[in-house]
């Protein structure tokens, strides 16, 4: 599942430290060596994404829960390759986790030739959560509904386009299966991030894209127009807005999972502890209310539930890449 609003990393960073970590850092904090420095949370996209926003959320308290810094370090570029590849490399130490989207693992090994195994060389820990996608279209776009949307791009064939938060992308594949199920074609302009994609957007450069939750408070300005959500159910903030399903086009329920990984040989006992911490800090309601506000959801899984996520997530995605043939150098 990057960007960068109005909606700033400052306000994030800001809203972490108010979730109130220090109460509930001294039931947590680890007892052991681990940790005894920094720990780095590494994400594959710009500031103020989906996985950006989570990882920040959760970062203070749960810093002050294990008695140390958690330090987020973005490494956009590539589809979150970038990021995966310099955590599948690094020192399995317990100081350095993936934080990202679980296509980081689930699409990126089918769509392109990596020089290394993210299914070998890292261990799911956790997952934090997962955010809607929503359908939402540039100032003066023609179309004020899914329906006039389809009807636009088959009386103007080779003219709609949209764009994604890179290839492989959650945002990406997800607005190529609506393409798909809704039958006509649109051509994609890739960014590097939700944020970039949304700033197309906004600037009347392309016809949609599918959002995590960042074009919020442009939506509700009436800067721009939000048509529909890929999930089962409508949107929190918008219940207006139908389901895409609702709005005729079937098989239309992708949310996107966020969620942490660790290079391969880090010690059981420190993923363990980091987990257990996760968990607590996912129960504080004041995470899911800032999670929410991006129509996102504090979910804890521990590592064994959250691989069964990514192996269903593995076969439908991997799936669709064979079917529609993409790929990538």
């Amino acid at each position: 599942m990057g960007f960068d609003t109005d909606i700033s990393r400052r306000r994030f960073v800001g809203a972490a430290a108010a979730l109130g970590g220090a109460a509930i850092a001294p039931q947590l904090r680890a007892q052991a060596a681990w940790p005894n420095k920094p720990i780095r949370f590494v994400l594959g996209y710009p500031p103020g994404g989906g996985s950006d926003v989570m990882a920040r959320v959760v970062s203070q308290p749960l810093g002050e829960a294990l008695g140390q810094s958690i330090i987020v370090d973005n490494k956009p570029g590539a589809s979150g390759n970038i990021a995966t590849a310099e955590v599948a490399r690094a020192a399995p130490d317990g100081y350095t986790f993936l934080v990202g989207p679980t296509t980081q693992l689930t699409a990126n090994p089918f769509l392109y030739k990596l020089g290394f195994n993210p299914a070998a060389d890292l261990t799911a820990v956790a997952a934090l959560g997962r955010f809607q996608l929503h359908l939402v279209t540039r100032p003066g776009f023609p179309a004020k509904n899914v329906k006039e949307l389809i009807e636009y791009a088959r009386a103007n064939p080779g003219k709609l386009t949209y764009a994604s938060a890179g290839a492989g992308t959650p945002p990406h594949l997800v607005a190529e299966i609506f393409l798909r199920q809704a039958g006509i074609k649109a051509v994609q302009v890739p960014y590097r991030g939700s944020g970039p994609a949304l700033q197309a957007i906004l600037a009347g450069e392309t016809d949609f894209t599918i959002d995590p939750g960042i074009a919020f408070p442009h939506v509700k300005a009436g800067k721009i127009q939000m048509l529909g959500v890929a999930s089962a159910k409508r949107p929190t903030n918008f219940p207006d807005v139908p389901t895409l399903i609702e709005a005729g086009v079937p098989g239309m329920e992708f949310d996107t999972w966020i969620g942490v990984w660790a290079p391969t040989g880090t010690p059981a006992n420190v993923k363990a502890a980091l987990a257990n911490a996760l968990a607590k800090v996912l129960a504080v309601p004041a995470v899911n209310e800032k999670f929410g506000a991006l129509s996102g959801e504090a979910i804890y899984l521990d590592a064994a539930g959250y691989q069964n996520v990514i192996d269903r997530e593995t076969k439908v995605f991997s799936g669709l890449i064979k079917e529609l043939n993409i790929k990538f150098d």
